[in-house]
């Protein structure tokens, strides 16, 4: 039997989750930089020892209202095929290990969900499994590439 890791966030009181695999780290909130001509999704940039990483609106995406970051807040360093990005999120939780056969593929409960690739109903509520691979479009990502080369 397959067995799943999450890495468990929450955005307001909606639980999302990253797969381990591509969690890199979790920390505090730091300071994050404009950059000129990004993507709307896009918040700006934060230094991680010497590299330069995306802070990219898991809220905006989500549809969750916004806010401003706290330092109660964190940054979940997650990897992408494409590139390394920071999420701001409310909370990171521990890790949840579940079998895959408790995911629910997105596309069977609701169309549209493209951001989310399943869905795990835990006994407390449900965890939507977040796809970072296709949280920017093709479109957001060419605007972000040629926004970091300028």
């Amino acid at each position: 039997m397959r067995r799943v890791q999450l890495v468990a966030f929450f955005l307001g009181d909606r639980r999302y989750a990253l797969h381990l695999g591509a969690v890199e780290r979790v920390i505090p909130p730091v300071d994050i930089i404009p950059l000129p001509k990004a993507p709307e999704i896009v918040l700006g940039l934060i230094n991680l020892r010497g590299k330069i990483i995306p802070v990219l609106n898991v809220r905006r995406r989500f549809r969750v209202p916004e806010r401003q970051i706290g330092l109660q807040d964190h940054f979940i360093i997650a990897r992408t095929s494409r590139r390394v990005v920071a999420l701001p999120v409310d909370s990171a939780g521990g890790v949840i290990e579940i079998s895959g056969q408790e995911v629910t593929e997105a596309s069977d409960i609701l169309s549209g969900l493209e951001h989310v690739e399943g869905v795990v109903k835990l006994r407390d509520g449900m965890l939507l499994i977040h796809d970072l691979e296709r949280f920017l479009s093709l479109e957001e990502e060419a605007t972000l590439d040629r926004a970091l080369r300028e």
